[in-house]
Order: structure tokens, then sequence, then C-alpha cells
């Protein structure tokens, strides 16, 4: 089959982005060709994949969003495809992979009343009510349990449409076997001693992610404790709002921030845990490659993988509604005690022997190559 996949923008560290490529790799691998529509493609296209891209320009990014849906309608018009595959809400998709969260929840409740007013709120509510409208036909690949309840809330869509995934962790996010060699080589590396506290966020969005939580955190540890304690910020972002904020929270020399990187379980195996109180996370990926790193995890309950943590009893997720002083306090707890924390890698470990956390690609294929009919 012919196969065409529509994201708005392919870059190498994004979540979206590393589960587009895995799906459309195994689609390839099973004989199908790729072609893949874009505005902005950033890395290498890999052998056999035909990648357009659009050259629209506007100067609103959801007036920019239609010209590049009509180009994408042109040109399928000129040459046919078996199946139109979506990793952003748009018409005309025959599949949706749901990386995002439901955009009319978030507008209800996390916008300003004015907000429904103007035109990009009308664009990406449009958009959305496309895909997930109850008399809509496109398939929705979810990722998320919880944002799957929000889009039958806010769009009645038939259950029978959904189609929900295991996780797609990478097997070379596991912990190898020299990971104790890795982890003392990378501390020598970055100048870490055995008695400091490495802390680690990764995530692009640092303001979605709750960097400006995790900081505050920091800043409220015991003065001891907080001499010891290093924070690495990992992320396609830009840092200067935060870099601000650490400053003036006296924590310039205890943090330090990193662009996006391939080297990640280097990370992971390097630290001592990982910290993500995010404001908002379909899923969190990184919770999981923590996870099977066998690194302990402290995460806000709202990240829709934030039950695997609490099931594998690999680290502390907080309540909701968020509150800083639980965050301070969980941190605090989390160093300070060592053998909890092993206690928590190893379990995440034995978790990762027995969980299926890696056939999202597989398992998304499937439904990709199945027949679209309901």
């Amino acid at each position: 089959m012919q196969l065409a996949f529509v994201l708005y923008k392919y870059f190498l560290f994004g979540g979206l982005q590393r589960d587009f490529m895995r799906i459309a790799l195994e689609c390839q691998r099973r004989g199908h060709k790729i072609r893949v529509y874009t505005l902005i493609w950033e890395g290498d296209v890999p052998p056999g994949f035909e990648v357009l891209k659009a050259t629209v320009r506007a100067f609103f990014n959801h007036r920019r969003n239609e010209k590049f849906n009509a180009w994408i309608e042109a040109d399928l018009a000129k040459h046919k495809v078996d199946r139109l595959v979506g990793f952003n809400k748009m018409p005309g998709l025959d599949i949706y992979y749901a990386a995002d969260g439901c955009f009319e929840d978030k507008a209800q409740n996390l916008r300003h009343l004015l907000y429904k007013s103007f035109g990009r709120y009308k664009h990406f509510a449009k958009y959305e009510s496309m895909v997930f409208a109850k008399d809509a036909t496109t398939k929705i690949l979810v990722i998320s349990e919880v944002q799957q309840l929000l889009f039958i809330k806010h769009y009645n869509t038939p259950l029978v449409r959904f189609h929900l995934l295991p996780p797609g962790i990478a097997q070379d996010r596991r912990a190898p076997q020299n990971s104790t060699e890795i982890r003392k080589s990378f501390r020598k590396e970055f100048n870490v001693s055995d008695d400091d506290m490495l802390l680690v966020q990764i995530g692009s969005g640092f303001k979605t992610k709750g960097v400006g939580r995790s900081l505050k955190a920091v800043a409220a540890l015991p003065f001891e404790l907080k001499k010891r304690t290093r924070l690495f910020v990992i992320g396609q972002d830009n840092p200067k709002v935060f870099q601000l904020q650490s400053a003036i929270l006296g924590l310039s020399d205890s943090v330090q921030f990193f662009k996006g990187r391939s080297d990640i379980l280097r990370f992971l195996l390097g630290a001592d845990l990982l910290i993500h109180p995010a404001y908002n996370e379909n899923t969190g990926t990184v919770l999981l490659e923590a996870l099977v790193a066998g690194l302990p995890v402290l995460a806000s309950a709202i990240c829709g993988y934030a039950n695997y943590i609490a099931e594998a009893n690999n680290g502390l997720v907080l309540d909701e509604p968020f509150k800083q002083a639980q965050l301070n306090q969980y941190l605090v707890y989390m160093l300070i005690d060592y053998a909890q924390r092993a206690a928590w890698g190893r379990n995440g470990l034995a978790y990762a022997e027995t969980a299926d956390l890696y056939s999202m690609p597989q398992h998304a294929a499937d439904i990709i190559l199945a027949e679209l009919k309901l």
C-alpha cells in the first residue's frame, strides 16, 4: 500500500516525532511505501521515505495550517494514497494518532474566558472536531485512557473508533549490563561526585513540563542537601526564563540546561532521580524511559503514564490538584532515603522485564494496515 503520514514538524527529539518515525518504519518494514507531508523536517530522511515539504507562509500559525491542509488535499488529488495517517488534528484523516491531549478541554479549563473569541481557538477547535465528532469516520489511535475519556466527554465520539495502544518505549532505553560503568563515566564527565544528588528533567516545552516547579523544589531543599544537589534540564526550548529564575533562587551553579540530545540513556543511568511535575502531559514517555533504566521517578498525576510509576512502585506520584509543598516534601524524602531509592530502581527494572511497554509501533501498524471499516 501507499501510505501518507502528516505532521506539522519533524525534529529529532520530540516525543510525537519519535512515535511517528517508529510507526512509519514499522509499516515500511512490512513492505509498504511511505510518503510524508510536513512543513518542517529537521534531520536525515530514512532510505525509501518520500518527504514532501510545503512552502506555505502565513503570519499566524493557524492560517498557515489551513494553507498546509489545502496543499495536501491538492497533492492527494493527483497522487492517491491508501491511507492518510495524521499526527496532528486536521480534516480528511483516515487515522489519527492522538499524541496531543484534548484541546477543547484545555480551552475550557485552562484558558481565560476571552480565549474562545480568538481565531486560534476557532481553528484548532474546528480541526479537533473534524477528527472526533460523533459522525466523523476517522480511526483514533490513543495512548492515554484519560484523554480518551475527555474526547468522549466533549464530542460523544463512539467508543468503537478508539484503539488504545500500549506504550512504545525503545528497547535501547533499557539498562544495559554495563550500567554501573556507564554511570561512573557519566558522573566523572560532568563532575558529579558520589555524594552529589543529580536530578534530571527531560522534555521539550520547559513551562508545560513544570521546570519552574522543579526549580522551586530544589531551592526549598534543606541547606546541606541543597548544596550537593544538581539539576540537569534537557529539551528543545529557550531556557532564558528559567535561567533567570534559577539566578533569582540562588541556583545558578546548581542547574544546567542542555538542548535535545541523542544520549539520554547516559543521563538516566547517571542520575539519582527523574523529576517531572508537569502542568499537562498526555503520556510522559520519559517516565517509562526512566523506569526501564532503573531510575526512580517523581511525577505529577496529570501525566498519562503516571499510573505505570505507581503500579511498578518505581517512585512517587503527586496528588491532583498540584501543590508545591507536596512536591518539596516528596523531593526531600526521595533524596535522603538511599535504601528506598535503590528499591524503587530495582522495582522499575523488574517491571520492565514483564510488562508490555514496547510494542506500540507494531500495534499501531496493525491498525493502520487493517481494513478501514469501523
